[in-house]
């Protein structure tokens, strides 16, 4: 049946019913972060229950995938750190090329007190992980506490609703984009034990390609899935962490689209009078082939005034948030906790180090850089906020889960029990940082609606 020259089958009306709500759901900021709270939870309960055994023998378990002679063979925690991860750094690449373009940090004077905040947010909680960790082996987790899980963050942020300030909101993104292109050069730089050059080489020429189709006008898909994939794996041949290539492949679609708005509209006009036309001279739309092609011709305009960069963000999001980062948490954050020994594991110089980062690090940094900046007059505050907002910034900077646990995964990769260690000290301390946070702003934003 239609309706208004809608056609709906039998059932899509009642479908359409329970499918829309659930779409909503889905699209909502707190959905992502919802989701990966229940796989963090689900990895504790099953680390912690008799299906440990098989949790561990599965993360272990190695699958071959390849082509002929050249086949890669990783456990199924590896695949997911090293290649479901470039995913998700594809997707931070987009988000932060955007915001540099045209976003929050395209403008220097906009910019400058977001960098200035993640800049201290990541060298403070160094600085007081490094306090307990001076010397010796655990010395290498001073990363840990640098990063700022982004779906946590702003999923905490937007439980408080429309009465939370978009500038906030804005401030917090940029700040966590910052601070995660930090963490991506602590990755880059100090977790390459070693490197074999002719992989490197190899690398260097893909990502040369990658240029090359940038520059040259390129911006279907394909070609860069492709190169991609093998730049991916020239990458993890060669020693760099793999999951950088997710970054260069970002910084190489091209950002900007083929048409500009006036000309697409004038297009659109164009098009659609002569499927006006086309229908008129023949309405059966079955037999209308100058009307499909018509229509085909629409869809192909509709591509070009996007940009390639903005389309992948856009289909990439979804998978990445509610797929991806799930999945990373489900492997990594299966935490064997002895109750015995709990005591003894909290007041280790890891954990402690990571939890002072985090908890306290994150916040002093952030905050007093801030005030650095205002104070000397070289940046202002945003619109509507004031250095209580900023506060609670800082304190949800702290909630470091998905790159605290992938950053402590590379520093601590051949020593199990500092691991273990350091997942202790994220995982309290990012629940602490998200819960103080929150209600923290939340208190300010009442008080400031009282007032």
């Amino acid at each position: 049946m239609s309706k208004k020259g809608i056609y709906y089958a039998p059932w899509e009306k009642a479908i359409d019913g329970v499918l829309t709500p659930l779409e909503e759901f889905i699209h909502q900021e707190t959905t992502s972060s919802i989701l990966l709270m229940i796989s963090a939870v689900t990895a504790l309960v099953i680390a912690n229950g008799p299906l440990h055994d098989l949790y561990e023998t599965l993360l272990h378990t190695n699958l071959s995938i390849g082509i002929g002679t050249y086949v890669y063979s990783l456990t199924f925690h590896h695949w997911i750190n090293d290649a479901l991860m470039a995913i998700f750094f594809l997707v931070m690449g987009l988000e932060l090329k955007r915001e540099l373009m045209v976003g929050e940090l395209s403008c220097p004077n906009q910019a400058l007190l977001p960098i200035m905040a993640a800049i201290g947010g990541m060298v403070i909680p160094a600085l007081a992980y490094y306090l307990f960790n001076p010397t010796g082996d655990t010395a290498i987790g001073w990363g840990i506490p640098m990063a700022t899980d982004i779906a946590f963050a702003i999923g905490a942020l937007s439980l408080l609703g429309p009465r939370a300030p978009k500038t906030l909101i804005t401030f917090l993104i940029a700040l966590a984009i910052v601070d995660d292109l930090g963490a991506v050069a602590v990755i880059a730089v100090f977790h390459t034990d070693s490197i074999y050059l002719p992989a490197l080489y190899i690398a260097g020429a893909f990502t040369a390609v990658l240029v090359s189709l940038n520059l040259a006008g390129i911006r279907h898909s394909l070609p860069f899935i492709i190169i991609g994939v093998m730049l991916w794996s020239a990458m993890l041949a060669s020693g760099i962490h793999a999951t950088i290539a997710g970054i260069i492949v970002a910084f190489t679609i091209p950002i900007r689209p083929k048409f500009e708005p006036q000309y697409f509209i004038d297009r659109v006009k164009e098009v659609t009078m002569n499927m006006q036309k086309s229908i008129v001279e023949n309405p059966d739309i079955i037999h209308n082939d100058q009307f499909r092609t018509l229509a085909t011709s629409l869809g192909d305009e509709v591509h070009r005034v996007q940009a390639p960069a903005q389309r992948a963000e856009h289909y990439l999001h979804l998978p990445v948030a509610y797929l991806v980062i799930p999945i990373f948490a489900l492997a990594n954050a299966g935490i064997p906790i002895d109750v015995t020994g709990l005591r003894e594991s909290l007041g280790h110089p890891i954990t402690l180090g990571v939890i002072a980062g985090l908890l306290l690090g994150k916040p002093i940094g952030i905050l007093g850089f801030t005030w650095i900046v205002v104070k000397m007059g070289w940046a202002e505050l945003p619109t509507e906020l004031n250095m209580k907002h900023i506060l609670g910034v800082g304190l949800l900077g702290g909630v470091g889960f998905t790159m605290s646990i992938f950053i402590a995964g590379l520093g601590f990769v051949s020593l199990p029990e500092d691991l273990l260690l350091a997942k202790t000290g994220i995982v309290l301390a990012s629940l602490l940082a998200g819960v103080s946070g929150f209600c923290w702003l939340k208190y300010c934003i009442r008080d400031r609606t009282n007032t």
